[in-house]
């Protein structure tokens, strides 16, 4: 039976929802793509623990995007809102952060967490990345851990973060990416959707779409082994 992509979106929903109830009752939130292995000490101790309990990426954007004060960057599925808060006191009190996420009870303790670190310059917004809600040219990073291989309309995606960036904006995102060589359905074979396996793009196809929506400066580079022929990686460009 073939899967729609609402009924795939409403699984991640639901695996997300979980993984937050978890994360705000101390425990893990863990187990889909990865956890908090990437950030170091003293990045976990800027956050509040429920922040890093709930730390589903597969990688630190906040490290890739090279952030600075005054910036306005975007979180695309900022989950349990320790990239935002890591990125809050990176452009500090004349920069501002929104977190985009389209789970309820991640967005609540998100917001929970932003209050206990007393972040006063980060928003989170309910919705999908495929439609951000925020106006075009108002953004100067598009940061986002392990969520762009779990949308089902990845081409939708990159053309919001083009829109909502000022040009010369840059992203710095962590990704899930395949080799070139593996077709979906050996993409499949190694990980499920909602593991953040199946739906990577390979590198190529990522080059061609950051290309294609209007990006420049484009660099996919692996860091680690995820699965056979599965990578996490660092995903740059430069809105044109």
């Amino acid at each position: 039976m073939t899967t729609t992509a609402e009924e795939l979106r409403e699984d991640v929903r639901r695996h997300y929802a979980a993984s937050a109830r978890a994360a705000d009752s101390g425990g893990c939130g863990c187990g889909s793509c990865c956890n908090d292995r990437h950030y170091d000490a003293s990045e976990l101790g800027e956050v509040p623990e429920r922040a890093a309990l709930a730390s589903l990426g597969c990688g630190n954007p906040t490290a890739v995007a090279e952030l600075h004060e005054g910036e306005t960057v975007l979180d695309l599925g900022s989950g349990g809102g320790i990239d935002v808060l890591l990125s809050a006191r990176r452009v500090g009190h004349t920069g501002t952060v929104y977190g985009l996420d389209m789970t309820d009870e991640m967005l609540a303790l998100a917001q929970r967490n932003a209050r206990e670190a007393g972040a006063s310059n980060v928003h989170f917004l309910k919705g999908l990345i495929e439609q951000i809600p925020l106006p075009a040219e108002s953004v100067d990073v598009v940061i986002s851990n392990c969520v762009i291989n779990l949308s089902t309309d990845k081409a939708a995606v990159l053309a919001e973060i083009a829109r909502v960036l000022k040009p010369g904006g840059r992203i710095g995102i962590s990704d899930v990416v395949a080799e070139d060589h593996l077709s979906p359905a050996e993409r499949a074979e190694r990980g499920s959707f909602v593991g953040c396996v199946a739906g990577a793009l390979s590198k190529s196809e990522y080059e061609a779409g950051l290309e294609a929506a209007g990006f420049g400066e484009i660099s996919v580079e692996f860091t680690y082994g995820a699965a056979e022929g599965m990578h996490g990686a660092v995903v740059r460009a430069i809105r044109i």
